[in-house]
């Protein structure tokens, strides 16, 4: 038989003091996450960096590496292929534009030139015999109208006489009629004789045009193919330094092959890459600065290429006098200014927004011997400088060095005895 077994209850003691339990296990857990009031750390004042809050000018910039490059660059390709004859400079000459670096030889185009050349005598000799044959043509059909005029003209006398005649019933008919018609066949032959003179003429002018024309675009064709040789001979299109030049002798180039480059001696820019995350607050003519042996020299944004590979490429020039001694190559370091100049509270940057996000930060008492944990609130941000929106003011310092190891602590005591470590 089954006995009922009462259920047992807790009593009233048992309940407090297991609530007493879970409280105090509670508020020990919650000591170890939060930092308590008061909690304190000692901590050696030279293992921190404390920077000033100051007030002055803001300006947003990225810091990026520009590459001294000439203002201008001419590069020399092949306008001819041939064989290198002849090197005539050396690279890191200075030039005078139209000086001669190099000659190339190409026989097949300087037999070419010469087949042209007969085939142009060959024509202007044709020109000339053709329009010797057209003149004396000429000249015998004037010989054979000359001839006509001297028969027309007797026809004309003879058939005038014997027309006075038969009226005076002196001749016969027959002979009046015979000298009528010899007058009128002279006088049909000398119209059909100037006709064919006249379209001779105009014949002989259009085969002569033609013939010239003909000359006339041989000849051009020649002078091209002079200019062709000519360009076996490479000069340098501008005045400059031969910054390169890729020739041996007996080396074959092609058309449009890179020979080498010359680099105008006045002025230089620099070109540099942007991050691409700047791509849209780039513009040309904005404007940047590079300080060099301690002096500032201004930028402008000249040029932005359109194609970007390793970031935003893009071209600077200096807007004034550029630096003295600047070489090919060298790099120097410029802050490309991304918004214009406005007052702000500036704190210098550091490792502290790594644990704090620009929530907060460690500020010195007014001794200097503390520094307490306060909120404060961050904006824009340079390589330089945060831009502080509240929580601190003009005067105040603040640790601005890592805060690895004191994170959760709410004041730290400067120790200027000795290094004590977190």
């Amino acid at each position: 038989m089954d006995i009922l077994i009462p259920k047992k209850k807790w009593s009233f003691v048992a309940r407090w003091w297991w609530l007493g339990v879970l409280v105090l296990a509670g508020t020990g857990a919650a000591g170890l996450y939060w930092p308590r009031p008061g909690q304190q750390l000692h901590v050696a004042a030279s293992r921190l960096t404390i920077s000033p809050v100051t007030r002055g000018n803001f300006q947003e910039f990225t810091a990026i590496d520009g590459v001294v490059q000439p203002l201008r660059t001419v590069y020399l390709d092949a306008a001819e292929a041939g064989t290198v004859q002849q090197v005539l400079v050396e690279e890191g000459t200075t030039l005078t534009a139209g000086q001669p670096l190099l000659r190339l030889a190409n026989p097949d185009l300087q037999l070419e030139m010469v087949n042209r050349e007969t085939a142009v005598y060959e024509l202007m000799n044709n020109l000339r015999n053709t329009r010797t044959q057209l003149l004396q043509n000429r000249i015998l059909r004037q010989n054979q109208l000359a001839d006509i005029d001297f028969q027309l003209a007797e026809a004309r006398r003879v058939f005038n006489t014997n027309k006075v005649l038969y009226d005076q019933k002196v001749i016969a008919r027959q002979d009046y009629l015979q000298s009528q018609n010899a007058y009128r066949y002279q006088l049909r032959r000398r119209q059909l004789t100037q006709q064919t003179l006249r379209q001779d003429s105009i014949a002989m002018q259009q085969q002569l045009g033609t013939m010239q024309e003909s000359v006339q675009r041989m000849t051009s064709n020649l002078a091209l193919m002079r200019r062709q040789l000519d360009d076996l001979l490479l000069r340098a299109p501008i005045g400059g330094r031969l910054s390169s030049l890729a020739a041996e002798v007996g080396e074959a180039k092609t058309r449009g092959q890179r020979l080498g480059q010359i680099d105008a001696l006045a002025g230089v820019k620099l070109h540099a890459a942007v991050d691409e995350f700047y791509i849209a607050r780039i513009a040309a003519g904005q404007v940047g600065e590079v300080v060099v042996d301690g002096q500032a020299y201004a930028l402008r944004v000249t040029k932005i290429y359109a194609q970007v590979t390793k970031g935003l490429q893009i071209d600077l020039a200096f807007t004034g006098t550029p630096p003295p001694g600047l070489r090919r190559g060298q790099t120097l370091p410029i802050r490309l200014a991304l918004s214009a100049k406005a007052p702000a509270v500036l704190l210098p940057k550091g490792g502290f927004y790594q644990q704090t996000v620009g929530n907060w930060a460690f500020k010195l008492t007014a001794d200097g011997t503390r520094a307490q944990r306060v909120a404060i609130r961050l904006g824009r941000q340079n390589p330089d400088y945060y831009e502080v929106l509240a929580g601190l003011q003009p005067g105040d310092r603040v640790v601005t060095s890592s805060y690895e190891g004191y994170a959760d602590q709410q004041e730290l005591v400067l120790d200027n005895r000795q290094p004590d470590a977190p």
